[in-house]
């Protein structure tokens, strides 16, 4: 089988990325719009019998996700011999459980449709939730942005002796204890109430920042009012300075005026969301991890073992 990588609208200067390090050109093929928004797609190409990977962050608009779902379907049509979903950053995963009565598990629904459309293994990185790879019976690869967090923090004078790494809720707590025990810092806890949607209260710091530099680290910022809280916190508990890592930069509504406005000093992301130019400020310094996608992409592709990017 041949390898072919396609990719939908929605974070092209990735999916070209990881064309580069695979050494190969990216499929073609033709998504247009009716004239009522009804999305329509077609592989320019023959993939008959070939391997395909198919690379879509599912970030807003929920059209992000259809296009996805046209474009496994159409694969399958086509009579392609494997078909990969690449989704770098994988969305509505929030709705991982049902927590309260009436309400559905998005977790769950989009990755069964993905399955159905014709989704034959399932590659994304930084879950919300990393149960969600239990919701399907095909294989789910979970991969980390921690090898590119740690090349550019080798190369970049960011890191200090008296850093601390700082996890801005309890959810991020198992990554930010990565982090803490490979570089050998110490870590602290914010806790945190979240009243409503998009937007929580700091209650309390488990550990000591006075004079420390902080890192406060999780896998996404949304509206950035949890990240900027917290760095709020810090400095009054007294932190000589705030700095963020995340991996997936959602960024919805003034998140970009409240990061510019905040006690931040800079942020480090990664590119498996394409931040729009206007949303690029000084603040915010975006590695790309289209190297770690390649390389899970040719493993699978040869049949090796993916353990390699884990570390």
């Amino acid at each position: 089988m041949k390898l072919k990588v396609f990719s939908g609208s929605s974070n092209l200067p990735l999916a070209k990325k990881i064309c580069d390090h695979l050494g190969i050109e990216l499929g073609k093929l033709t998504l247009k719009r009716f004239s009522d928004g009804e999305i329509w797609c077609k592989y320019e190409e023959s993939i008959r019998g070939d391997d395909i990977y198919i690379i879509q962050s599912t970030n807003s608009p929920a059209e992000n996700y259809m296009e996805l779902l046209l474009l496994l379907d159409g694969a399958k049509r086509a009579s392609a011999g494997k078909i990969t979903a690449v989704v770098p950053y994988y969305g509505y995963a929030r709705q991982d459980r049902k927590d309260q009565p009436r309400v559905p598990i998005s977790a769950r629904l989009f990755v069964d449709l993905m399955v159905r459309a014709g989704a034959e293994r399932i590659i994304s990185m930084d879950l919300h939730s990393t149960q969600i790879q239990g919701y399907v019976d095909v294989p789910f690869d979970h991969l980390y942005s921690r090898p590119t967090f740690l090349k550019y923090f080798k190369n970049n004078e960011i890191m200090k002796e008296n850093t601390i790494v700082v996890a801005p809720d309890m959810g991020s707590v198992p990554m930010a204890r990565s982090f803490a025990r490979y570089w050998n810092k110490k870590m602290a806890i914010i806790d945190k109430r979240r009243t409503e949607h998009n937007k929580a209260e700091v209650m309390n710091l488990i550990g000591n920042v006075e004079g420390k530099s902080a890192l406060l680290l999780d896998d996404m910022v949304d509206t950035a009012g949890t990240l900027c809280a917290a760095a709020e916190k810090l400095i009054d508990m007294g932190a000589v300075e705030v700095n963020a890592l995340f991996t997936h930069s959602v960024l919805s509504g003034n998140a970009i005026d409240k990061i510019r406005n905040s006690k931040i000093s800079s942020i480090i992301t990664t590119d498996t969301i394409d931040v729009p130019k206007e949303k690029q400020i000084k603040e915010l310094k975006i590695v790309s991890v289209a190297e770690i996608f390649a390389e899970a992409i040719n493993r699978t592709y040869n049949n090796e073992s993916i353990s390699k990017l884990f570390f």
